[in-house]
């Protein structure tokens, strides 16, 4: 099989649903995406901005889920008590999470003359992956005006694969970083679209599976690899203009461990693996103008279809890191492998 033909193939959703226009997380709408790379050190910011006007003053459900906890995340215990989203999400390396959190506060700032005056403070959400096989981490190399940089490229378009905070992460042993897709379908003549973002960083090559093939247990002797340890970790944004609640989109969260394994792992020691979900609907008022709030929210008995599409967009979003990624070499000079020149290697070696 040609390596198009390969990736035309891989992870085709059920007949009843389909691909969003870009196959990004951008198709739900208000979604936008900017990368910065930091090309000399191979690593870099990602901005996830969930809606396009303040989401501060009208924030949005949102709820975390921590599949295993090694990992240097913040604002997500204010999600998990609140179940609000009120800031841009910025991935980046983890020795950079101090530097992001003070760009985006300074940026929440300018937005918002209240914080920190009229109203309380604010709640950055900032999350993480080690890159410190292919990067040099120890440089902290990432500047505030990196983080700003990504901020001024968001976008409903976007790269995938080593690009942004993808840019020094390893997947599978293989080439690595920012994947994502979405899943269209319809409930009661009305359309949703629910997305992924993923910063794939974990597994071991023998252990990867793609469309239910063991294709790991052949690339490894292709490429002349060893059995690694399992480690790393792999981030995971979920975003739907579905209306759900923080307790639903918990249950969504869940379920994004069950789309990482299918390609693979098995969530190890070391894997830092955590999910954040929101919904683009029922947005919450900061200055809330009454005592109550009346909400719209999918019944129970449509949920199983939701785990469904959140398990296929997931899963396909850590395969289409690995198909974007292109190789390159780590900072001891070894080659790593994108998906593509280790697949072609196996097909020359028969």
């Amino acid at each position: 099989m040609g390596w198009q033909k390969f990736q035309d193939d891989y992870n085709q959703p059920i007949e009843r649903w389909q691909k969003g226009p870009r196959n990004l997380i951008s198709d739900v709408p208000g979604v936008s995406v900017g990368h910065h790379t930091v090309k000399s050190y191979r690593t870099g910011v990602t901005v996830i901005q969930p809606t396009t006007d303040n989401v501060f003053l009208q924030k949005v459900p949102a709820a975390m889920h921590v599949i295993n906890g090694f990992g240097k995340s913040t604002g997500l215990m204010q999600i998990e008590e609140l179940g609000t989203l009120e800031t841009p999400i910025v991935l980046t390396n983890t020795l950079a999470v101090g530097t992001a959190y003070q760009a985006l506060v300074k940026q929440m700032l300018i937005d918002n003359p209240e914080i920190g005056r009229s109203t309380g403070t604010v709640n950055p959400v900032i999350m993480e992956c080690n890159d410190g096989q292919i990067n040099d981490i120890r440089a902290l190399t990432i500047t505030e005006e990196h983080v700003n940089q990504a901020f001024f490229a968001c976008g409903e378009s976007f790269a995938e694969g080593a690009v942004g905070a993808g840019t020094g992460m390893c997947c599978y042993g293989l080439k690595g970083g920012i994947g994502s897709a979405s899943r269209r379908w319809t409930i009661d003549h009305q359309t949703f679209t629910l997305g992924a973002l993923v910063l794939s960083n974990f597994g071991s090559l023998s252990d990867l599976v793609i469309n239910h093939q063991p294709i790991g247990k052949a690339l490894i002797q292709a490429i002349e690899e060893k059995r690694a340890e399992e480690k790393g970790s792999i981030i995971t944004v979920l975003a739907t203009d579905l209306p759900l609640d923080s307790r639903q989109l918990k249950r969504l969260a869940k379920r994004t461990s069950v789309g990482i394994t299918r390609t693979g792992s098995f969530i190890g020691n070391g894997s830092g693996e955590v999910t954040l979900a929101f919904s683009t609907a029922n947005r919450v008022a900061h200055f809330e103008e009454t005592s109550w709030s009346t909400r719209k929210i999918l019944s129970e008995k449509r949920m199983d279809e939701c785990f469904q599409l959140t398990v296929s967009v997931v899963e396909e979003a850590v395969l289409s890191s690995l198909i974007h990624a292109e190789s390159t070499q780590d900072l001891a000079g070894k080659t790593i492998y994108s998906l593509k020149d280790a697949y072609e290697l196996l097909k020359k070696r028969g």
